[in-house]
């Protein structure tokens, strides 16, 4: 048997500690397989709206009753469906049977998850580690909701004809919800620290990045939201492309935009396919200085009203 001592050798502990990688990894991608992995707590009010989207003979005035039983959710969605991103005609909605029916039952499912999964990267339970990483993950998903927000209308403003089937507001909420995985990684992570095991915080974070897009898909499938969500989440096109511009072309050249722009892009992101109207796109917001970009993101963010 080989002496105690030889386990703290360098060779001994990246064995253990890959080891102990491989361990997790497997957790995670068994949890996915089995459908048991922990998805994140959200209201109840939000689960309940979101199976009945998944209902055909479901009614406007069914999904306004249930954001009914929750006062505060039904603000929130009053508050949205009147921003200047989600109101696109400029009329006041008083009431939340008004709102829903403007926005329609798709769209408010969409608003009431990302608003709960915004208000829970700032109020879960987890250890301060996770906290952190959370906290990160809402400003993150917020510049690249509102990075494709800014893409969006780029092409709109290009040849409204051609992208009208692009939704500032949907480019916005398929950016909030892109990363939404990584709740149920860092929930088995909690659980693996629980147990007693340990792994680096850096090798956790690469592992975080190498399945954040498989999780965040089986998510966003398991809820019910349509291929351009998953399609972004996963990083990955799940159906033929019948349209100019995708989505996840969107996310991808947002993806793009903000690490070019902070000088963090890797030699295998700086390739990516792009039409005439994309580098035209992205010739008009990187030609932007730093301090103009910033405040168009945060512009749209607040006009946003999340």
């Amino acid at each position: 048997m080989d002496h105690v001592s030889f386990f703290w050798t360098p060779n001994q502990q990246n064995d253990m500690l890959s080891a102990v990688e491989r361990d997790f990894c497997q957790m995670v991608d068994e949890s996915i397989a089995n459908g048991k992995i922990v998805l994140p707590p959200i209201p109840a009010v939000v689960l309940e709206i979101q199976k009945l989207c998944t209902n055909e003979e479901t009614t406007l005035a069914d999904v306004s009753e249930c954001l009914l039983n929750d006062p505060s959710l039904t603000a929130v969605v009053l508050r949205i469906a009147n921003s200047i991103i989600f109101n696109r005609r400029n009329i006041l909605f008083s009431d939340v049977h008004t709102a829903v029916s403007r926005l329609g039952i798709s769209r408010v499912r969409d608003i009431v998850t990302a608003q709960s999964i915004e208000q829970l990267k700032y109020s879960i339970t987890l250890g301060n580690e996770c906290k952190s990483i959370l906290r990160q993950s809402a400003t993150t998903s917020r510049e690249l909701g509102a990075t494709m927000v800014l893409i969006t209308k780029q092409f709109k403003e290009i040849n409204s004809g051609k992208y009208d089937y692009l939704e500032p507001d949907k480019a916005l909420l398929v950016g909030l919800l892109a990363d939404i995985g990584l709740f149920c990684l860092l929930s088995e992570y909690q659980m693996f620290l629980d147990r007693g095991n340990y792994i680096d915080k850096e090798i956790i974070l690469k592992l975080f990045e190498s399945r954040c897009a498989q999780t965040s898909h089986h998510v966003l499938k398991c809820w019910g939201f349509d291929e351009d969500f998953q399609e972004v989440a996963s990083n990955n096109p799940l159906t033929p492309k019948y349209k100019p511009v995708s989505y996840l072309d969107i996310a991808q050249m947002a993806y793009y935009l903000l690490k070019s722009r902070k000088q963090d892009l890797t030699e295998e992101e700086q390739d990516i396919e792009l039409t005439t109207d994309s580098v035209q796109v992205l010739y008009d917001l990187s030609s932007k200085k730093h301090h103009e970009f910033d405040s168009m993101v945060s512009e749209v963010v607040n006009m946003a009203g999340f």
